[in-house]
């Protein structure tokens, strides 16, 4: 059987990267407007006809396209923030709890989670989950992403040259990604999230510092470490660097998964030391963006989860 995509929004970053993987594919078949995809009613047309649309679109713009969806069987995986705290929408992060999985596959309105709070959820929600950081303790994030997550204007800005070998932004600590980040990793208080970009073009690194010293019990690298591992275990996508290799390494490339749908985990600290550094590894476009909505995808129509990604 062959299902019908339609992405909404392809000629963007993410847009792109998701067609690329599945244009190749014999079980999907994209509906491509070509010129036609500003015609309105070309567009709504493709909306309701297809078995899954993907919005790669603007909020707005977003909440548009779903306005005009009226096929109650059409599937929708949304790109934008728009929907990433909706209770009416499933969160698409597959390998975030138990039971995420099937939440997916049985849902038509899918919200893609945003680049930065997949490394984020994916290091302090099993945390939070094993009690090991309390719900109402003040997290901070630190982040890098290469540029192109940051649209046409930020790429165009950086291949050309007039950019900043790095750039520190979210300086007013209001960045659209904080409801989703604390809500999904199960915290109560916001985190606090000081992002940046790199001269780089994708790629990035999350990182979540923690004085173990200070957390209820002061739990041991070992024991966050095992949190992670008994989380994940399993699972494709998302895997956790033992601890006699980050002991190891003096660095980590945030290019290093680029083209992949993985996240790596890392728990850096000294045995028995007070302090620890938490740090994923992943593709902004990848788990981040285009290979999770792949991931998603193919979830909500019963495929091999894993088709059409590395």
């Amino acid at each position: 059987m062959t299902h019908t995509i339609f992405i909404d929004g392809e000629a963007g970053t993410t847009g792109l990267e998701i067609r690329e993987r599945l244009e190749a594919r014999s079980d999907l078949e994209l509906i491509l407007l070509g010129d036609r995809r500003r015609d309105v009613e070309a567009r709504r047309e493709a909306l309701n006809s297809a078995d899954a649309v993907i919005l790669c679109l603007p909020d707005d713009a977003a909440i548009e396209a779903v306005s005009m969806i009226e096929n109650t069987r059409v599937r929708v995986i949304d790109a934008s923030t728009a929907y990433r705290v909706d209770p009416d929408w499933t969160y698409g992060f597959a390998e975030m709890a138990p039971g995420q999985r099937e939440a997916i596959a049985g849902s038509t309105r899918v919200s893609n989670p945003g680049c930065y709070p997949t490394g984020l959820i994916g290091l302090v929600r099993p945390l939070v989950s094993a009690g090991i950081i309390p719900a109402g303790w003040p997290v901070t994030v630190n982040a890098v992403s290469g540029y192109s997550g940051g649209g046409k204007a930020m790429i165009a800005e950086f291949e050309g040259g007039g950019a900043e070998a790095y750039r520190a932004y979210g300086l007013t600590l209001k960045h659209k990604h904080v409801p989703e980040m604390t809500k999904h990793t199960g915290l109560e208080r916001k985190v606090l999230f000081a992002p940046a970009v790199g001269s780089y073009r994708q790629g990035m690194l999350v990182e979540v510092p923690l004085h173990l010293s200070a957390l209820p019990g002061s739990p041991s690298v070992e024991v966050v470490h095992g949190a992670l591992v008994e989380t994940y275990a399993g699972q494709r996508f998302v895997e956790v660097a033992s601890l006699e290799e980050t002991e190891a390494m003096t660095g980590i490339d945030p290019e290093g998964l680029n083209g992949t749908n993985r996240m790596r985990l890392h728990v850096f600290g000294d045995r028995g030391g007070e302090q620890a550094r938490l740090v994923a590894l992943l593709d902004n476009l990848g788990k981040g963006a285009s290979g999770a909505a792949v991931q998603n995808l193919n979830l909500m129509l019963g495929l091999d989860e894993a088709a059409g990604l590395t």
